[in-house]
């Protein structure tokens, strides 16, 4: 039997509320298939260590991620005490970036039991691959001047290389999904960087004619997400467009606490981190009605990741049930608690 170690930071908010009831789940999915065990650390890197530490995490927190086969994220942030700019570049950009996460994966698809917002949602199921280390979001760049004169630069950076490496992922998706590839694209607006994306992405795409690959404008396939979602397989976009696309998607699922990710190493040399889109929520924790359905999901995407897709497919599987029968959090239109989903979930595995 397979041993993996998991790096479990429930983080802020609604993070502590749900991961910690979410791994006895997954622990019984291992009893059930009986290839796997799961050897779990856990560590309470927050906002709450960063005000009594003056850190998100201490200084050799890296080198104790590193050895783990994966990372199990809950939620980062408690704006109230902590800036956002400190929580989140302390400790979730912080892992991305040192890690070389450099894809973050975010499949929307509508749910049995969940009514999409849209009037024609009930036909969707796509994923966003979003180039996750460079783009809109670099640190290149700064402030200048004062008063009226005051200027900020900020630079976005594209290297052929992830550019490249973003597009071949989103193919090997769409090779075993739907065949269908479209890249998000502002080159009527943008002039050097993506023009740059562009011909990359056709360059990258003429390796395999049996994938149909388009380019849309990100503002023309935002409405189409909206208007025709069903149109979708496999979308990839820059850090920024990847972004906005992947909570809209979250927002066409029925709730962002439904939404989960993956942030991925491809070179093996780190391991891969995996959060739901949620947040910490700060609104609802501690009254037991957070969504857990982003973490379990998120859960899903972990054991795929690690070469377990049985057990990733069963876990699915008893979301959909769980949310088909109708036992629900209130966001998404029910009345069960956090605990009573994750039961819910945890009886479907095991029966």
């Amino acid at each position: 039997m397979d041993s993996l170690k998991i790096a479990v930071l429930p983080g802020d908010g609604v993070g502590e509320d749900i991961v910690p009831d979410v791994l006895p789940v997954l622990d019984r999915l291992a009893e059930i298939h009986g290839s796997v065990k799961f050897d779990w650390r856990r560590y309470d890197w927050n906002c709450r260590y960063y005000l009594e530490h003056g850190e998100m995490m201490p200084a050799d927190g890296l080198d104790q991620l590193s050895d783990h086969d994966a990372i199990f994220l809950g939620a980062v942030g408690d704006p109230a005490r902590v800036p956002d700019h400190i929580s989140l570049w302390g400790l979730l950009i912080k892992i991305r970036r040192e890690f070389e996460q450099v894809l973050n994966i975010r499949p929307a698809k509508s749910l049995k039991g969940i009514r999409s917002p849209l009037q024609d949602g009930n036909s969707f199921d796509f994923v966003v691959v979003r180039e996750n280390s460079e783009g809109e979001y670099s640190q290149i760049g700064g402030r200048l001047g004062t008063g009226a004169d005051e200027i900020a630069v900020q630079n976005a950076v594209f290297t052929r290389k992830a550019i490249e490496r973003a597009v071949r992922y989103a193919y090997q998706l769409a090779a075993s999904r739907a065949k269908k590839v479209t890249a998000a694209t502002k080159s009527n607006g943008i002039i050097h960087t993506m023009p740059f994306w562009d011909e990359i992405s056709q360059q990258v795409a003429q390796e395999d004619e049996s994938i149909t690959f388009d380019l849309q404008h990100i503002d023309a396939l935002a409405a189409n997400f909206i208007t025709k979602p069903h149109t979708y397989d496999v979308v990839v976009a820059s850090n920024l467009f990847g972004d906005i696309l992947t909570d809209m998607g979250a927002a066409m699922m029925g709730s962002i606490g439904v939404a989960p990710a993956a942030n991925l190493n491809v070179n093996g040399k780190w391991p891969s981190m995996f959060e739901p889109v949620h947040g910490s929520a700060p609104d609802i924790v501690g009254k037991g009605i957070a969504n857990p359905m982003g973490q379990l999901w998120t859960a899903k995407m972990m054991l795929e990741h690690l070469g377990y897709e049985d057990m990733g497919e069963h876990l699915l599987g008893a979301i959909e049930a769980v949310l088909a029968d109708g036992v629900k959090t209130p966001d998404i239109g029910g009345t069960a608690t956090t605990g009573e989903v994750i039961a819910a979930v945890n009886a479907e595995i095991g029966s």
